[in-house]
């Protein structure tokens, strides 16, 4: 059947079609290609087309999709069983890897995705302090957390919707949400409110309002205010966590957070999550300490098969080399292009992490200025790129992902097909 007869289908048993809703077209128009299989950079759909892929499953698939080890590792993982409730030795072994690669993450628990982690560590840094508020950025996405679902990106930026229903308004009412960047609202907050702060939940590098860094001093600053206020630092680092640098943004930054959230790629494509940091810290989780925390599947055997299976491959020699360099070819690339073609561009990249909008300049470092992006532009770029073979994720408000399956051929065709996009773009506008 065809992507569009299983569209039909899906609607008719799942709201919209998907079961999240950053998968729907509904911001781009047309039907959502249905993926019968995915092999190195590739995606086949089930209307036997095959595309260059810059999602990679929202970012976990950083070796490319279906690698034989991987693989490998899972199957034998499942002929030992699916799940057990009780603790294995793989556990220990990926908290061990995980550690190691990131020495503030003294200690870690396991969760099932990236929101139960964000969730959790919420509760950890509230028990921990003894305090209530939060402080969050606009734009900043850390799943779909009651108390953090206020001005979030993702799928909420897409749809343009700061909030949702069914979130009463008293659990909110601790959250304090400030520009990205701004350091000085930052300090002006904690002035006020200081004292009750139990947190700062923040992406190192933003990705759910596309791709924004952090400008030079801000996670320094943010640093610095949590610790003459002896509140917490989070870092949410579900996406960047061994995507930007081998040891994470914390590391390609030298920040030290108090607590951090990974997910994505330390499940290899399979549903893992988790957070960690200072030992003094997690000791409050149960059973060690009263925050009470749970997940009959945390820990799961395949999920931790596939995750140690990636990260011992993400760590063996120049394995970033390449994957850098195949962004800042892409990110080169397309800038060169949009400039040739008359085009408003504007691109940032960290790491294997990359974002562009149809926008002039001169920057681009908070929500504010991701909105000024032209979204018209960006839809006749995604339509013209899936015709020509090319998956991207379809919202001008999400980042975009390349793996070490994405060689430098796979790039130059990516190009290729961008151009002869950009061409009838530019006569379109002209």
């Amino acid at each position: 059947m065809s992507s569009a007869a299983w569209m039909e289908r899906a609607t008719k048993v799942i709201p919209g079609g998907v079961n999240s809703p950053v998968r729907a077209y509904g911001a781009v128009g047309g039907v959502a290609p249905f993926i019968r299989k995915g092999e190195g950079a590739y995606l086949f759909d089930e209307d036997h087309h095959r595309y260059i892929d810059y999602v990679g499953s929202w970012g976990p698939m950083i070796l490319g999709h279906n690698h034989p080890d991987v693989r490998e590792a899972v199957m034998r993982a499942a002929q030992e069983g699916l799940s057990f409730g009780a603790p294995t030795e793989r556990e220990v072994l990926l908290a061990e890897f995980i550690t190691k690669l990131m020495p503030n993450i003294e200690m870690i628990r396991f969760v099932s995705s990236g929101t139960e982690a964000a969730m959790s560590a919420l509760r950890l840094a509230r028990g921990f302090t003894g305090r209530n508020k939060i402080v969050k950025f606009e734009g900043c996405y850390h799943g779909h957390v009651d108390a953090l679902l206020v001005s979030a990106g993702s799928g909420l930026l897409t749809f343009n919707a700061p909030s949702s229903p069914g979130i009463p308004s008293a659990v909110t009412a601790e959250t304090l949400v400030l520009p990205y960047n701004n350091l000085e609202a930052v300090k002006e907050a904690f002035a006020q409110y200081g004292e009750d702060i139990a947190c700062i939940i923040v992406e190192p590098v933003a990705g759910n309002m596309n791709c924004v860094p952090p400008v030079p001093g801000f996670l320094e600053g943010l640093r610095a205010v949590c610790d003459a206020h002896q509140s917490l630092l989070i870092f949410d680092e579900v996406m960047t966590g061994f995507r930007v640098h081998p040891h994470s943004a914390q590391g390609l930054y030298d920040i030290k957070p108090d607590l951090t959230l990974l997910a994505k790629i330390i499940g290899g494509g399979m549903p893992v999550g988790a957070f960690g940091g200072k030992k003094e810290i997690m000791m409050h989780l149960s059973p060690a300490g009263k925050v009470y925390q749970a997940g009959t599947l945390s820990g799961n055997p395949l999920g931790m098969a596939a995750g140690l299976a990636t990260l011992t491959l993400t760590q063996t020699p120049h394995f970033y080399d390449s994957i850098f360099k195949a962004t800042t070819m892409l990110m080169d690339g397309l800038t060169e292009l949009a400039a040739a073609h008359g085009l408003p561009f504007f691109t940032h990249s960290v790491g294997a992490m990359f974002g562009f909008y149809f926008y002039e300049g001169p920057q681009i470092t908070n929500l504010s200025e991701v909105k000024l992006a032209d979204e018209t532009l960006f839809k006749q770029f995604f339509h013209g790129l899936l015709e020509e073979g090319v998956y991207l994720a379809p919202s001008a408000f999400e980042a975009g992902f390349v793996s070490k399956a994405h060689d430098t051929e796979i790039i130059a065709t990516t190009l290729e097909a961008a151009e002869r996009v950009m061409k009838k773009m530019n006569g379109k506008a002209a």
